[in-house]
């Protein structure tokens, strides 16, 4: 995470701040994680996948892609993980995460 943050950073122009939206995950918080002064953390609340786009992502893959399926080796886990991720077209992306208040927000 250090790592991602600094580079993240390092993209943003001098006189930029950005404002990073997380969730719970254990390496988005720890007291050995360094926040570049240009960039704010903020964390959405436990429990609330209502704000977090990207849960959608996740149920959509496992709904249509990724649950009640049997793999003999660990190379169909990977092709199988592959498939379903090329599915996620802009589109289709773009139909998961656009919640209202997302739009409301970009205007």
């Amino acid at each position: 995470m250090n790592a991602f943050l600094r580079r993240f950073a390092a993209t943003l122009l001098e006189d930029e701040h950005a404002v990073m939206v997380l969730d719970g995950a254990g390496w988005h918080s720890g007291r050995d994680l360094a926040v570049p002064d240009n960039v704010t953390l903020l964390h959405l609340p436990p429990y609330s996948p209502e704000l977090n786009p990207v849960e959608r992502v996740w149920l959509y893959l496992r709904e249509r892609h990724l649950s009640h399926r049997v793999h003999e080796a660990y190379a169909e886990i990977i092709d199988a993980l592959c498939n379903a991720w090329l599915k996620l077209t802009p589109e289709r992306l773009r139909s998961l995460c656009s919640y209202p208040w997302i739009k409301q927000v970009i205007g």
